[in-house]
């Protein structure tokens, strides 16, 4: 492994003070503001025809655009990671001053002439007039004067954002008022976010009222003084939560955490209420009819029709399913509640539901998830993850030793240099095959701390791209998950559900880092969202497979692979009430389309967001809340911790579902036969991965499936039938 010690670039610093992050993001804003002003000075289109090209507007922009992605991100990232309140408060606020400068930026017309200028001279605009619907290739962009399709797209993106910021609107009140709703949303996404992180809250119960959970949960758990003396604190962090509603034998106990989970974040009702409303209003100030028109026309789908009917579809088929399923459920519960002497109503609850597909899948399929975690301790997890992608994709990992992590600080002290001791870090490499090069940074920050992000997911700390000499600059990405912490008497393990988290996370990490994008913009995962799932979609199959996932395993203390008798056992669940999970996918996805395609502006305004939220649940998910039991319908806020329709899947959230057709698609035709075929991961890699966003997607996918997607793939896994 020597050829692979020392990497071409050093990894990024996490050294920023709560002044320094906030100074730092000042600085960004300032030198592209700089850079702004001069372009607008020296270039006059109006004077000289020719003054306005790619090389003297868009060229400055973007090498600015690429230089500043380095920094900006980690000035940004703090927030979801940090140790330190003020770290995090400090990052929150170089947030808040990147984003508003973004909008200021976004809003100038005086660079949007300069833009357009560029634009109309290209043969870009000929080529829209003629076919709104063409795909940006090679050919064409030749023919507009531009080195290759990437810049072409950069070029057309940048101007139509300018127009989707309000550049079309006229100078005064209207403009004005869409600047303000612009300034304002980045604010609620901010303090929505924080709100989220900060989140600490929880729930006393005495040992009685968790029978059941695993003790590798309870021993981890704060024990009670004073007034909770004998009791245990249960958070709503993932590793608490989840195998609580999967195992507490109370009834009582998982509904008292379902309901307070639904309400921990109640403070982002109004935000969330305010930013539906913003959005709407700044969407017909353009002239869409609703904000979901807005957002998706750049999308795969394009249309919101395309959109709902796919949904509607969907819910169509997987609503028999879903009322099989929950009937075979309830008589389960039925049975389990006679058995212990609990009194039975005849309902399924949404907090009987973890519990009881549990059961089932223990019952009727001799699968003891707890049993089965044994076989997949977090370290030889990971590492088994990795030598699939080592072997798939042609790349090698290299786990940086104590001694390359430390750095020393200004003051001569010796300082770790990533952001929290509980973080490893890879340098990842191509193999001889790929040619030996450098590739970039992986950061894996598994387990859950107070002020952390609290889902799991895979955060860009620096893109790669083209610097101005011609050499490559190296991308760094970051795993930020929150699985269990290791006890007293055993490692980290995961349920398989969580092994199938890490490795879609994992997959997302993988597009980052192999990404080959002339522009930071495209790199890696910058593509549009109802594509980005789809690669590491795709690679959750790997851990259905039996090959793979046999070579994932390696028991805690004994370190065999687990059994062919039991993964077969495990693969056959891969399907076990599929349909209440896809109807529960399906919920969000509705609920997203609902609040953002209100008919009028008025409608909207009398809308009570948590009870539509609760009630398209209890209608498309089928599973009952405290309104059963005679409670009002708002008894939860579930959209309050949604924070993926703040976040940027507004509009958005179908893209899990329609994704899927695509992963599917791409799994079956290339890679079912042989999860592990060398030949189609490569390609995959270098015509799927490495593209980014620097194509249309679908261009991307049609040239890895040699024809247009198909949704047949789809239905057969989920056994229910195309109507296309």
């Amino acid at each position: 492994m020597a050829k692979y010690a020392n990497p071409p670039q050093a990894p990024p610093l996490f050294t920023g003070t709560k002044d320094s992050i906030v100074s730092d993001a000042k600085a960004l804003c300032d030198n592209t503001r700089s850079l702004l002003d001069k372009l607008v000075a020296e270039v006059k289109p109006a004077e000289d025809l020719e003054a306005a090209s790619f090389e003297t507007v868009m060229r400055p922009q973007t090498e600015d655009e690429n230089a500043s992605s380095l920094s900006a991100r980690i000035l940004g990232f703090y927030q979801y990671v940090s140790g330190d309140s003020a770290l995090r408060d400090a990052s929150t606020e170089a947030e808040k001053i990147m984003d508003e400068f973004g909008i200021e930026c976004s809003m100038r017309e005086d660079v949007f002439q300069l833009v357009d200028a560029v634009y109309k001279s290209s043969g870009l605009a000929a080529s829209m007039d003629k076919d709104k619907e063409r795909l940006i290739d090679e050919a064409l962009a030749k023919s507009a004067g531009l080195d290759n399709v990437e810049s072409a797209r950069l070029l057309e993106k940048e101007r139509k954002s300018y127009i989707k910021n309000g550049l079309g609107l006229p100078v005064g009140e209207q403009r004005d008022r869409f600047k303000e709703i612009k300034k304002r949303l980045s604010q609620i996404q901010i303090a929505f976010q924080k709100n989220l992180n900060e989140e600490n809250g929880g729930i006393w119960f005495t040992k009685e009222e968790l029978d059941g959970v695993p003790e590798d949960v309870l021993v981890n758990l704060e024990k009670g003084k004073d007034e909770n003396e004998g009791k245990l604190r249960l958070s709503f962090k993932y590793p608490d939560l989840l195998p609580t509603l999967k195992f507490a034998k109370n009834p009582e106990t998982r509904k008292k955490l379902f309901i307070d989970n639904e309400n921990k974040c109640n403070e982002n009702v109004p935000l969330f209420r305010e930013a539906i409303l913003l959005r709407d209003e700044a969407a017909r100030l353009l002239g869409y009819p609703d904000h979901a028109s807005f957002r998706i026309e750049d999308k795969m789908a394009k249309t919101p029709k395309t959109v709902l009917d796919f949904l509607g579809d969907l819910k169509t088929r997987l609503a028999p399913g879903g009322a099989k399923e929950i009937e075979h459920l309830l008589a389960l519960k039925k049975k389990d509640h006679e058995s212990r002497g609990v009194p039975f109503d005849g309902n399924y609850y949404l907090w009987d539901h973890r519990f009881y597909d549990r059961l089932m899948v223990e019952q009727e399929y001799s699968i003891d998830e707890n049993a089965i975690a044994e076989y997949f301790p977090l370290k030889s997890t990971v590492g088994g993850m990795l030598r699939i992608f080592e072997e798939l994709f042609g790349l090698v990992f290299v786990e940086l030793s104590p001694e390359d992590r430390q750095r020393i600080s200004p003051t001569g002290k010796a300082e770790d240099i990533s952001w929290h001791e509980d973080v490893i870090i890879f340098s990842v490499w191509d193999d001889a095959a790929e040619g030996d090069e450098f590739v970039g940074y992986l950061y894996l920050d598994l387990h859950p701390r107070p002020g952390k992000y609290g889902h799991a997911a895979n955060f860009n700390l620096q893109p790669g791209f083209l610097q101005a000499n011609g050499s490559r600059r190296y991308p760094a990405t970051a795993l930020v998950c929150n699985f269990s912490k290791p006890t007293p008497k055993k490692p980290s393990l995961l349920k398989h559900d969580e092994v199938v988290t890490l490795f879609h996370e994992l997959g997302h990490g993988i597009h980052d880092l192999v990404g080959r994008t002339q522009y930071a913009r495209f790199h890696g995962t910058s593509t549009v969202r109802d594509f980005v799932e789809a690669p590491s979609q795709m690679l959750e199959n790997w851990c259905w497979t039996p090959g793979p996932l046999k070579g994932l395993s390696s028991h805690y203390e004994t370190g065999k692979q687990i059994p062919d008798d039991l993964i077969e056992k495990l693969v056959a669940t891969k399907h076990v009430n599929d349909a209440l999970f896809n109807l529960r996918q399906l919920h969000f996805g509705l609920f997203d389309m609902t609040v953002h395609t209100p008919k009028t502006h008025a409608d909207l305004e009398k809308l009570d967001v948590s009870a539509l939220y609760n009630e398209l649940r209890a209608e498309i998910a089928k599973l009952k809340g405290p309104e059963a039991q005679g409670q009002p319908e708002t008894w939860g806020n579930g959209q309050a911790t949604f924070g993926h329709l703040i976040g940027g899947y507004d509009a958005g959230y179908y893209g899990y579902l329609s994704s899927q057709v695509y992963s599917t698609d791409m799994f079956y035709s290339n890679f079912k036969k042989n999860p592990m075929d060398k030949v189609q991961g490569r390609r995959y890699r270098h015509t799927v991965l490495e593209r980014g966003g620097a194509q249309d997607e679908m261009l991307t996918l049609e040239q890895f499936l040699g024809r247009k997607p198909s949704s047949d793939a789809f239905y057969q896994e989920l056994g229910v039938e195309n109507s296309s």
